[in-house]
C-alpha cells in the first residue's frame, strides 16, 4: 500500500499508523473492574477515582478489557524491535506470497547522528553536513541496488522466500496489530519514551493518540502513575526516613488535611460551623483562627481522598 489510508496518521517517510477497531474504553475498565453489566456509578467523578486506584496499585485485569486493532506499516528495523512485545496478536505481509514493493525508508538528515558513546543502544551529536549526504546517498543505492538484484531474481523464478534475504532491513513491511491497553500502555511507556529509537517512538506516539480518545481517564492516571510518577527502593525510602526533617513531613501532613477536608466539603457540603471540626477529624492540628485563614484564602487544592489518605500513611511511616 504506496498511499496512506484515510484517518491514518503518517509516521517516518512512508509510514503510517491506522486504528481499524477498538473495542471499549473507560466504561469497559469499571464494568471489570465491579464485575457488573452496568455503567458503573453514577458519578463520573467516582468512575475516575477507581480507574486512578486501579492504575495506582498496578490492577491490571480491568484495563486488559480494553483493546486497540491497527494497520500500521514500518521498516522492517522497527518491525523487529515493534516485535519483542509479545502480548500482541500480529498477521504481517508475507515476503513468501507476495512480492517487495520498492518501498525503503531513508532517514531525514537531522536524525543522522554519531553513535553515542555512553548509550550503547542510541546515537547523539552533530555530524558534518557531507557525512550526512553521503550517509544518505548510502541509504539509496544500497537499497536500489538491492531491489534490482531482488526484482531479477524473481523474473528468473528464484524462490521468494529466498531472494527476499537480498533486502535490507529498511524496507517496509505491513502488518495488523491488536493488543489490549494495559499492554498497549506498556508498550507506549517504554517505546514513547525519549531514550527510545526515534524511528519506533513515532509509532508510539501515534498509537497513544487512539488510547487518549478511547479512555481518557485511563490515559490521565497513566501520566499520573506510571510518567510522571515516581516510586522508591527501600535503600532511598531508609535515605528518607534518616535525612528528611521531620517538620517537613508534618507541613506536609498539615496540607494533606486541609486539602482532605476541603474535597470533602466540596463533594458534600457542610455547614460552616463544622468545618473546623471536619478538619481536626483528619488529622489538622492548627487553630480554629489559622484554619479561617487559610480556608478563607482559597488556596487549597482538591483532590482524591483515597489518594490524599494513602499518600498520609506514606508520609507517616517516614516518622518511624
Amino acid at each position: 500500500m504506496k498511499q496512506i489510508p484515510k484517518n491514518a496518521i503518517k509516521c517516518l517517510d512512508k509510514g503510517f499508523v491506522r486504528l481499524v477497531d477498538s473495542m471499549g474504553g473507560d466504561d469497559s475498565i469499571i464494568q471489570a473492574a465491579r464485575v457488573s453489566y452496568g455503567k458503573g456509578t453514577s458519578k463520573i467523578s467516582q468512575d475516575r477515582g477507581l480507574i486512578r486506584y486501579l492504575m495506582r496499585h498496578r490492577h491490571t485485569t480491568p484495563f486488559e478489557m480494553v483493546e486497540f486493532k491497527f494497520h500500521c506499516k514500518m521498516p522492517i528495523f522497527v518491525a523487529r524491535q515493534w516485535v519483542r512485545h509479545r502480548t500482541a496478536n500480529i498477521n504481517e505481509y508475507s515476503l513468501r506470497y507476495s512480492e517487495a514493493r520498492d518501498e525503503f525508508y531513508y532517514p531525514d538528515l537531522e536524525h543522522i547522528q554519531f553513535q553515542s558513546a555512553l548509550n550503547k543502544q542510541g546515537r547523539k551529536g552533530k555530524v558534518p553536513t557531507e557525512l550526512k549526504q553521503k550517509v544518505l546517498d548510502y541509504f539509496k543505492e544500497i537499497s536500489t541496488r538491492s531491489f534490482s538484484i531482488y526484482s531479477e531474481l524473481n523474473e528468473a523464478g528464484v524462490a521468494r522466500e529466498l531472494a527476499r534475504a537480498i533486502l535490507p532491513v529498511n524496507l517496509y513491511t505491513e502488518w495488523y496489530w491488536k493488543n489490549d491497553l494495559h499492554n498497549l500502555l506498556h508498550f507506549i511507556s517504554l517505546r514513547s519514551d525519549s531514550h527510545a529509537q526515534y524511528e519506533i517512538r513515532v509509532y508510539s506516539d501515534a498509537m497513544a493518540e487512539s488510547v487518549k480518545k478511547a479512555a481518557p481517564f485511563a490515559w490521565e492516571a497513566y501520566q499520573d502513575y506510571v510518567v510522571k510518577g515516581m516510586r522508591f527502593s527501600r535503600i532511598e525510602q531508609n535515605l528518607f526516613e534518616k535525612k528528611l526533617p521531620v517538620r517537613v513531613v508534618d507541613d506536609m501532613l498539615e496540607d494533606l488535611s486541609y486539602q482532605i477536608t476541603a474535597t470533602l466539603h466540596y463533594n458534600k457540603p457542610r455547614e460552616e460551623g463544622d468545618l473546623f471540626q471536619l478538619y481536626q477529624k483528619q488529622g489538622g492540628s492548627d487553630s480554629e483562627s489559622d484554619f479561617k485563614l487559610k480556608w478563607d484564602s482559597g488556596e487549597i487544592e482538591l483532590g482524591n481522598v483515597r489518594e490524599f489518605r494513602e499518600f498520609i500513611s506514606k508520609l507517616k511511616s517516614l516518622k518511624k
